[in-house]
């Protein structure tokens, strides 16, 4: 008879399969949601504060009696870069979000999750992906402007 304490274990962790062990998964999955929804919430903030600033202070610079600004282009460059930020800010959470579910979802966890592998699917990717093309719409929208 071996001891356990003695043989050198295959595995970083000794998972065992408990309600406790199980619900502290879930907790776990649940908080790789929240955090994949903040990144997309501070994405949406960084692209629709971006595009704000291109419209509204390129519009006061078109009022009547307005001087001229001594920088012209400030506003666009400084939307642009914040509308950047705001897609590398989703790029990098799909990154983040996917190498999180791929640990989590790996072999010693599988069983603590208590469900298949094909039900854990959630809408937030999806989310992310038609904000990084909204952002993109909203980048070239602003760069290509002429006017």
């Amino acid at each position: 008879m071996t001891d356990v304490s003695t043989t050198p274990s295959t595995s970083r962790f000794e998972v065992r399969v408990t309600a406790d062990s199980h619900f502290a998964w879930v907790r776990t999955r649940l908080s790789i949601e929240r955090t994949m929804m903040s990144w997309q919430r501070t994405a949406v903030a960084l692209i629709g504060f971006g595009f704000a600033i291109v419209q509204y202070l390129e519009h006061l610079q078109q009022l009547p009696g307005a001087r001229a600004a001594y920088l012209p282009g400030a506003p666009r460059y400084l939307g642009l870069a914040l509308i950047a930020c705001g897609i590398l800010a989703l790029a990098i959470s799909i990154w983040q979000y996917w190498w999180a579910i791929r640990y989590l979802w790996g072999e010693p966890y599988t069983p603590l999750a208590g469900v298949s592998k094909e039900e854990k699917h959630t809408p937030v990717i999806a989310v992310a992906i038609v904000l990084i093309l909204i952002g993109l719409f909203a980048f070239f929208a602003v760069l290509l402007r002429l006017t």
